[in-house]
């Protein structure tokens, strides 16, 4: 199954995923993170609803929902500019040069809802299978947390929740499936 694309479409899903450049650590403390996260909102907030994030010390993935009235050639500019604009404040605060991401983000359109039920989990257990904690729940940065709070988030909950029959059945899955990832297609590519 290949569902790499070269467009994105409106209302449609997509996983977007990068990684830096040698593997080297996109992220050295939490204001790293946060000020990402920041980034994201700002340059690609008018872009995309947002299912699910993680950002791990050298990638990151976004499930995302292509927001109406968008167009591709914008979309692709507005997350460009996203990576820029972190990437040159990392540079600086690092005294680095050069490029800090893979020469380009790579997307895959989420065509149906098995897909999009194991994406959800996929990215939520990914510090798992990197090693950098046991539970999902631990991971501090992902949207793994947003889905249990009260507190005001810019994840679409209520569009991951429904894809995966609710709030206990979302915890169950992600407590009984540390052990099961993707097949081998919807891996981050090298």
């Amino acid at each position: 199954m290949n569902n790499s694309t070269e467009f994105f479409e409106a209302n449609k899903i997509y996983h977007l995923y990068s990684r830096s450049i040698g593997n080297q650590n996109l992220f050295l403390s939490d204001e790293n993170y946060i000020y990402f996260l920041e980034k994201y909102a700002h340059y690609c907030g008018d872009c995309f609803e947002t299912i699910a994030y993680c950002l791990l010390p050298n990638h990151f993935h976004f499930l995302v929902k292509v927001k109406l009235n968008q167009e591709d050639k914008e979309i692709v500019k507005s997350f460009s500019n996203f990576l820029n604009s972190y990437a040159k404040a990392f540079n600086k605060a690092m005294g680095r040069s050069g490029s800090l991401f893979q020469r380009k983000f790579k997307r895959k359109l989420v065509d149906n809802d098995s897909y999009l039920s194991r994406i959800i989990l996929y990215i939520h257990l990914n510090p798992i299978k990197h090693g950098l904690v046991k539970k999902a729940k631990d991971w501090k940065y992902s949207s793994f947390g947003a889905y249990f709070s009260d507190k005001p988030s810019r994840i679409s909950k209520e569009l991951g929740l429904g894809w995966i029959g609710g709030l206990s059945e979302f915890l169950k899955i992600h407590e009984n499936s540390s052990e099961e990832y993707l097949p081998e297609e919807y891996l981050l590519d090298s």
